[in-house]
């Protein structure tokens, strides 16, 4: 037990910490991993003051910061009473989980409280952080002959948001740059440690590594016997059987060389971000554009491609397209080869690190270092690590993942390693901690002198499990857009000499381009295969390490997976609240768990002998003619667009896309509007057939407008009777096209949405392009509202289409109060006329049977409809049957 309690001591707890941990946790890591995330903060030593490791007697700035070095007089005069460390402070510098573990306590006894509270903290959580810059000093590694930079205690301690944490950090830089380094053998040998020992900054990571490797072991000169020069062990006699075998000798060295190696990481991640966009934005100013185009730019590149959703005053675009583009496409090779030299420069770095990632699986069996992890190596993880990986998993494009895979290959690698060790597997389910705000902080010792105060504000966010949750969902849909169609054997012909002959003759035409698809598809296939498997490793290793109560607690949190849904299945109803507030909230987490889903499209056939099923879907015939084939190049591109929509679609109260995709036919899709606020179409559903024909994505998808009241109704110049759409995209109007290999679906769904469903619908027809708030344009979105009202409300209300039955109802209902109030507007501002089913914009054509009176007799009977959802009230549709 005393051996144990050194141990714990010589890591920086005090006796009392490692009293009370080593009698709840019996293993020496599990205590230290206890204590340095904080559970011990509150044992206090026999005198009565609070238990803390020595770094902990320093002077604190009030806020939880870091610590500042060299303060002036002034100011410690200042804030004597602040130095007083008592029960109050420990509120200051309480660890991630402490407020979530004492609200799981208050009022009910520990057989209540959550388990696992110190690891799920809420995502809600704050901290104030006041960081330190400093001017770095320089000074000449002899060992190295090379002039460098040394770290600064700043540098060292940045981003670091928990008092814990910042003691334990304090106490090893401290202790490496400028404390002895006594002989272990009572001989009263010392070598003074100085910063340029443990803290250069070189311009790699292997030179460092080298630098330490040279100077770790130390030779008494006065007992002759060696000693380690970062903890002040004794060393073994035996010689390593590698130059880096001894820098695994203690903790010390592992905490200073993951600090330092992730320092350098994420300062050059962060210089390649900036390069990047820095590129982006010379690249933009390229592009000669005569009027605003979102649809040239690439969506899996540019998150800023999604044009807003609210449909606020903007450029009149006159004709349902952006007008007439050229893209700069000169220097694209050159950028995609300069990013793989980064990727692979990143790569190697993390590689090179990972080494010293504490890992009791490495080949040849654990290290010293690998079982007594130091306190600050979750720390580092925490502050740097994730922010890199962090970065990388928020990218939505699995395509430019898949491109990307000797970086993503080796992120995978790190978080398979942190999750396979007991002391730093519980970081994959933690929140990761973000800035959200920097303020700069005047004070006298910053106006003269070269170290500048700032306060950070950091706050919670999706972990690294569930950041990769989201890829996993990505990388389902595309393996399950890869999988081949299964092609009937057809019976083997004899051939003719000529057919031979021609057939000899066409040999090797495609054979290259061929060869090409099938590497890409293997390449995306090996790529979302080893996503999987990550995954699947990270939550084996932690219910081996932590339980399955921990690893079940975990995926609640995670993002959910696309299933299927069918007609008849019974959903959870959500709960708008009795707030506008309120069922937004709801609102939008219904409608991301629901965008994006796969169902049964099929219809029987009364044909007993017809093997290829039939669907409900415009393009029926056409889908029916590829059943059994196979088009490997259309299977990537089909399998890359699943991927982006599964987590892309624009979901929001003003205006949102759902999609239906046929489960066994991944090219038949349904999609679903809602109308954008502001435009005469806000909150109409709209219905659209898609289907991913056999040269896509070479060329546009085939998209039918499906909402036009059994072809009678004319919503938009670019929305026909007929469910025509014209849009440049499609290639059914002039102006920027498709472009092959490169254009995406989603893009033409926002441009259906944000372009064609916009403010003033007359001013998409070429001839009425100035005629901005005119009489005539004022009058044709009138009329839109009253068929809005009539089919896009009322009629989808009462007979919604499927597979969006659910969807439908589930919009009107969250939305009615809100709606209800939009109805009584469109009242004041109606002309009183009847509805025009052609909508052509000039002398009016009533539809027969219509009267002035028909808008506020449906405006009527929608609020019915809309009062009964309100009061969960059954519907009844049009065949009769009744939903709620």
């Amino acid at each position: 037990m005393d051996h144990k309690v050194a141990q714990l001591l010589e890591m920086g707890a005090t006796a009392a910490q490692a009293r009370a941990a080593l009698k709840q946790y019996k293993d020496v890591m599990a205590a230290a991993e206890r204590i340095f995330d904080g559970s011990f903060d509150h044992v206090r030593d026999d005198d009565g003051d609070i238990a803390m490791s020595p770094a902990r007697d320093v002077p604190e700035p009030r806020k939880s910061g870091m610590i500042t070095p060299e303060a002036d007089d002034d100011d410690v005069e200042d804030n004597d009473d602040e130095d007083e460390y008592d029960s109050d402070d420990v509120e200051d510098f309480a660890d991630y989980d402490s407020d979530y573990e004492s609200k799981a306590d208050v009022g009910q006894g520990m057989s209540k409280a959550d388990p696992y509270a110190g690891v799920f903290f809420s995502k809600d959580r704050r901290e104030e952080v006041i960081e330190v810059e400093e001017e770095p000093e320089t000074a000449f590694v002899s060992e190295e002959k090379e002039e460098v930079k040394l770290m600064t205690q700043g540098q060292w301690m940045k981003g670091c948001p928990e008092g814990g944490e910042q003691s334990f950090l304090f106490t090893l830089y401290n202790e490496l740059s400028e404390s002895e380094c006594r002989c272990p053998n009572g001989c009263d040998y010392s070598v003074q440690r100085q910063k340029r020992d443990f803290f250069p900054l070189f311009s790699e990571f292997s030179t460092y590594t080298k630098h330490l490797s040279k100077i770790v072991q130390r030779t008494c000169l006065k007992c002759s016997k060696k000693f380690c020069y970062a903890c002040g062990e004794p060393v073994g006699s035996s010689k390593y059987s590698d130059q880096h075998d001894c820098l695994f000798h203690c903790p010390n060295l592992q905490g200073v060389i993951l600090g330092v190696g992730l320092a350098m990481l994420e300062s050059k991640f962060t210089e390649d971000l900036e390069q990047s966009a820095s590129d982006k934005t010379r690249k933009r100013r390229q592009v000669q554009i005569s009027t605003p185009q979102p649809l040239e730019v690439d969506v899996e590149e540019d998150d800023d491609f999604y044009p807003p959703i609210s449909q606020t005053k903007k450029m009149k675009l006159g004709i349902g397209y952006a007008g007439d583009a050229r893209e700069d496409t000169s220097g694209q090779l050159e950028a995609l080869a300069a990013q793989r030299a980064k990727d692979e420069k990143l790569s190697k770095l993390l590689s090179d690190i990972r080494v010293f990632l504490p890992s009791i699986h490495r080949a040849g069996g654990g290290k010293p270092s690998d079982f007594l992890v130091h306190p600050t190596a979750l720390a580092h993880l925490r502050r740097r690590f994730n922010f890199v990986s962090s970065q990388l998993l928020r990218n939505d494009s699995l395509t430019d993942m898949s491109d990307r895979s000797v970086l993503y290959f080796e992120l995978l690698n790190w978080l398979e390693t942190i999750s396979c060790h007991e002391a730093l597997a519980s970081m994959m389910a933690m929140p990761i901690m973000v800035v959200t705000s920097v303020k700069s902080i005047n004070s006298r010792k910053s106006s003269t002198s070269h170290i500048r105060e700032r306060t950070i504000v950091y706050e919670g966010s999706s972990g690294p499990r569930e950041l990769l949750e989201a890829i996993v969902i990505q990388a389902q849909a595309a393996l399950k857009g890869l999988e081949p169609i299964k092609i009937e054997e057809e019976e083997t012909v004899e051939m003719s000499e000529e057919q031979k002959r021609i057939t000899n003759d066409d040999k090797g035409k495609g054979k290259d381009v061929n060869k090409a698809v099938a590497e890409e598809n293997e390449k995306l296939l090996g790529f979302c295969t080893r996503i999987l498997a990550t995954a699947r490793a990270i939550d084996r290793s932690l219910r081996d390490l932590k339980g399955d109560a921990f690893v079940d607690r975990l995926h609640t949190s995670l993002p959910k997976i696309p299933g299927s849904a069918s007609a008849g299945e019974d959903r959870q109803v959500v709960d708008a609240g009795d707030t506008e507030e309120s069922a937004q909230k709801a609102y939008i987490e219904w409608a991301n768990r629901v965008r994006f889903e796969y169902c049964d499209l099929t219809v029987s056939s009364s044909d007993t002998n017809d093997d290829v099923p039939n669907y409900k879907f415009y393009y029926n015939n056409e889908a029916r003619m590829l059943a059994s084939s196979d088009i490997p190049k259309r299977s990537l591109a089909i399998a890359k667009e699943l991927a982006v929509l599964t987590t892309n679609l624009p979901v929001a109260w003003n205006s949102s896309v759902f999609l239906r995709v046929d489960e066994t036919r991944v090219d038949i899709i349904k999609a679903l509007i809602t109308g954008p606020e502001g435009t005469p179409y806000y909150n109409g559903c709209y219905l659209f057939d898609v289907f991913l024909g056999p040269s896509y994505n070479h060329a546009p998808p085939s998209v039918k407008y499906m909402t036009t009241n059994g072809g009678k109704f004319r919503f938009n110049p670019n929305l026909y009777q007929d469910g025509k759409v014209c849009l440049s995209l499609l290639g059914t109007w002039s102006g920027p096209g498709w472009i092959a290999g490169k254009s995406t679906l989603l893009q033409v769904l926002i441009s259906i949405q944000s372009m064609i469903l916009c403010e003033e619908p007359y001013l998409n027809e070429p001839g009425w392009a100035t005629a901005a708030g005119t009489p005539q344009s004022k009058a044709y979105s009138a009329n839109v509202r009253r068929m809005v009202v009539k089919t896009a409300m009322l009629g989808n209300l009462r007979n919604p289409p499927e597979p969006f039955a659910d969807v439908i109802r589930t919009h009107f209902r969250l939305k009615a109060r809100s709606i209800m109030k939009q109805l009584d507007e469109w009242l004041q501002q109606d002309d009183g006329r009847p509805i025009d089913a052609a909508n052509q914009g000039g002398s009016y054509k009533a539809v027969a049977g219509s009267s002035s009176a028909g808008f506020t007799k449906d405006v009527d009977e929608l609020k019915g409809l809309l009062q009964k959802l309100i009061d969960g009230e059954n519907i009844e549709n049009g065949d009769g049957s009744g939903t709620a």
